[in-house]
């Protein structure tokens, strides 16, 4: 693997990594493929693991798939929740579905729903989800002989156990691994606090997330007296986990054997997937440096980050807890550009005078300070304050549809 700041990361045999973005939404497949990703994975009408809203019609999958493949990109679906009753029956049918629109691939954990699918449609590649907890070598071969084409491992996975993974198992066998977002306090993401809490099950796709509340310790003989939850050398909240960042370490995973990057954030919206899939893009192919993909990837909302448990343990120093304060806020999408004029849709409210960036993949962040702000009937405005409106104004280098305007916003 060539090493070094600026350097194109690759495999240790020479091949380029898949960079592998989630999506919610059809605009965050757009944002995904059109900001880096190799392949985009998304949540379809049954057995995936997020909410309904992150869930995208058969029509919708389609386009996708289209869109995708046009770009020589893929399109994988989660079908990793757990079956119940006739879910996995079901199941057969709508693999058929899926192979006909085109996906390359699904994601399953449940042995009845893998059954389904090479049932329903034999040639559809199969992916284990981290929902198996795959962390060793024969549960990986395993998989293998049963068809699958490649396994997620679990989240709990050290960089010396994708070795051990690596190296007992068969090379056409993929590897993937996560390498940013939402980390979970559970057994990779097996979890009943919030059924217990809330009635919604993390494992049926409803996760209220009730480790990242923030809690108290009350003493039964002190009523009203609360405590709080403190945090020090070797110890730590008993909730609430850090979201994950490799940004720092993607050579040692790569080094490991981990042939695809996963990021993480089906529930995220098109400029949180936008903005962490160019970072890492950029840094794999190094366009950025580290520490520039590092300053970019605190644009979006998150928790402190942490490299995970890939060294063998989470813990680390700095503040835990609290989400880390967006150094940037999402304000609009570019429609067009032509003859110095950029049309664009708002998206957050934003002033004449300020200065704002605009995020294309390939090239670096381009600053436009907010002058003669126009509506669509050309009438000149001072702030942009109605949601997705369509506005005009001037900028002189050349911006071009589906990149995104943000908002530098003042450090906390």
């Amino acid at each position: 693997m060539r090493m070094g700041m600026n350097r194109k990361l690759t495999l240790p045999d020479g091949r380029l990594p898949e960079l592998l973005a989630p999506a919610g939404d059809p605009e965050s497949v757009e944002a995904a493929l059109r900001f880096g990703a190799d392949a985009v994975y998304l949540g379809g009408r049954m057995l995936q693991l997020r909410a309904e809203k992150a869930a995208l019609t058969d029509e919708e999958i389609r386009n996708a798939v289209d869109e995708a493949h046009e770009k020589g990109k893929k399109i994988y679906v989660t079908l990793n929740s757990i079956a119940r009753g006739e879910e996995a029956e079901q199941a057969v049918e709508y693999a058929r579905i899926l192979y006909d629109l085109g996906v390359d691939a699904v994601l399953v954990a449940d042995m009845g729903v893998l059954s389904s699918v090479k049932e329903g449609a034999p040639d559809l590649a199969v992916h284990i989800s981290t929902q198996a907890n795959i962390l060793n070598a024969r549960a990986a071969r395993f998989y293998h002989d049963l068809g699958a084409e490649r396994v997620v491992l679990g989240r709990e996975a050290t960089l010396d156990e994708i070795a051990e993974i690596r190296a007992n198992t068969p090379r056409e066998l993929s590897i993937e691994a996560f390498a940013h977002g939402a980390l979970c306090m559970a057994y990779s993401g097996r979890c009943l606090i919030s059924s217990y809490l809330t009635g919604r099950s993390a494992n049926r796709g409803e996760c209220t997330q009730p480790c990242r509340w923030e809690y108290r310790l009350l003493e039964e003989q002190r009523p009203g007296e609360y405590f709080p939850i403190e945090e020090g050398d070797g110890y730590s909240r008993i909730l609430s986990s850090r979201d994950l960042c490799t940004i720092d370490m993607l050579e040692k995973i790569l080094e490991a054997g981990a042939d695809s990057l996963k990021l993480e954030g089906r529930m995220k919206s098109a400029y949180y997937v936008a903005t962490i899939t160019r970072a890492y893009r950029s840094r794999l192919d190094g366009t950025l440096s580290p520490e520039e993909c590092r300053a970019e990837l605190d644009c979006v909302a998150h928790r402190p980050y942490s490299e995970g448990l890939y060294r063998g343990e989470i813990l680390q120093p700095g503040a835990r807890g609290k989400d880390h304060p967006q150094e940037a806020t999402f304000v609009g999408k570019v429609l067009g550009w032509e003859d110095g004029v950029l049309h664009m849709e708002q998206r957050n409210r934003f002033f004449e005078g300020e200065t704002l960036e605009v995020l294309s993949p390939g090239r670096s962040v381009l600053t436009l300070r907010v002058t003669d702000l126009r509506t669509e009937e050309g009438v000149r405005v001072t702030s942009a304050p109605h949601p997705r409106q369509s506005l005009y104004m001037p900028c002189p280098c050349p911006v071009s549809a589906g990149d995104l305007i943000r908002r530098r916003d003042p450090k906390a």
